[in-house]
């Protein structure tokens, strides 16, 4: 384990907009927490562009020679879908943790997989959920766990965006076998997260999808009717085709209702606490808002996950907390295929849509070759 003084030697695989538009300023914002020592892409003139723009010392093209040379403590995955499960596993092998962009792995199946390659006390595979550790997002979950708003009885989760028809020239969009779904898997996935973060464990999901105006293989909206253990009920809805975009959640519980509208990512103003009748003359912070005032962001999720690992334990968005929403989601497919009533005990190995989103049976099997990891 590396020890506090000691920055934590991180490495990129993926020289893409991801990496430069979001994981070097979440780094460079930690300051001396961390060093930033090597950059992988397939393409070398990218990667070495990359490392010149952030002083980044090393460029490799090979992921085996960045982990025996650079010898990274973290690295992070910035790839697309279709390289994380191998690439994953094998820097977990090389002894190396792992934060991994969304979707974790195109199945369940791969999740597990990865899952297998992890020891107790590290390496660890994480997954980028950032929108779980903005400060409001914290305080309501705190007011769940303790109930002093009540438990929580309807929500609405939407994810409603636009991608237009270019967006899916990009070879690997829009294909089951490399993006592992539409909307649900690649784009309301982090509101599903943050949803299911927050209200607990589900208990059934009833979903519809549709290819409604892009040329895809995958679906370009989804409806989901949620119930939840606590018997909570949630509408969600996941789309690409809707010009004004915007991501929108809401908690309705007996003493409020809490909202939150933003895109992609979120501060305190973002959000709306309103009372219920009986309270009618209580403000936000009554409700408990929170004072502090910390954004949604990489940065955020970062600096948990670097305390996680200088202290040798699971991070959040990991293990079974970072498999939940990626079963949830095969659930929502699984039903939309069916129509029928999805529920957790039913996503088994002998299930298809434990090994693929689209529940094809050619995905059952698909061996780690260690080949996909280069294709970052």
């Amino acid at each position: 384990m590396t020890q506090p003084h000691h920055p934590v030697r991180v490495a990129l695989v993926g020289a893409g907009g991801i990496a430069g538009g979001s994981h070097l300023p979440a780094l460079l914002a930690q300051g001396d927490e961390v060093t930033t020592v090597a950059v992988l892409d397939v393409d070398e003139e990218r990667a070495a562009a990359f490392a010149a723009r952030w002083d980044i010392p090393a460029v490799f093209g090979d992921l085996r020679q960045m982990l025996d040379t650079a010898q990274p403590d973290l690295v992070v995955v910035c790839t697309p879908p279709g390289a994380h499960r191998d690439t994953v596993v094998t820097c977990l092998d090389a002894g190396a943790w792992v934060w991994c962009e969304k979707p974790p792995t195109l199945s369940v199946a791969e999740y597990d997989e990865i899952a297998a390659h992890e020891r107790d006390g590290g390496p660890y595979a994480s997954y980028v959920f950032q929108h779980r550790f903005g400060s409001a997002a914290r305080a309501l979950r705190e007011h769940i766990r303790t109930g002093s708003l009540g438990a929580p009885l309807v929500g609405i989760c939407h994810t409603l965006w636009y991608r237009d028809a270019a967006y899916y020239d990009v070879p690997w969009r829009g294909r089951w076998e490399t993006e592992g779904g539409g909307p649900s898997m690649g784009h309301g996935i982090h509101q599903m997260d943050l949803m299911l973060a927050l209200m607990g464990e589900w208990t059934e999901v009833r979903a519809s999808t549709g290819t409604l105006a892009r040329e895809v293989e995958t679906e370009d909206v989804s409806m989901a009717l949620v119930r939840f253990a606590s018997g909570a009920m949630v509408s969600m809805v996941n789309s690409v085709l809707s010009p004004r975009e915007t991501s929108y959640l809401r908690f309705d519980f007996p003493e409020a209702t809490v909202e939150l509208t933003h895109l992609y990512g979120y501060d305190n103003s973002n959000w709306q606490w309103t009372p219920a009748p009986h309270r009618a003359t209580d403000s936000a912070a009554d409700l408990g808002a929170p004072a502090d005032d910390e954004a949604s962001s990489h940065t955020a999720q970062l600096r948990v996950l670097l305390q996680a690992l200088r202290s040798g334990r699971r991070p959040e968005a990991s293990g079974e907390d970072g498999r939940r929403v990626l079963a949830f989601i095969a659930a929502l497919y699984e039903s939309a295929a069916t129509g029928r009533p999805v529920t957790p005990d039913q996503l088994t190995p002998d299930n298809p849509f434990y090994y693929s989103m689209s529940g094809a049976p050619g995905f059952v099997g698909r061996p780690h070759t260690g080949e996909e990891s280069l294709r970052a």
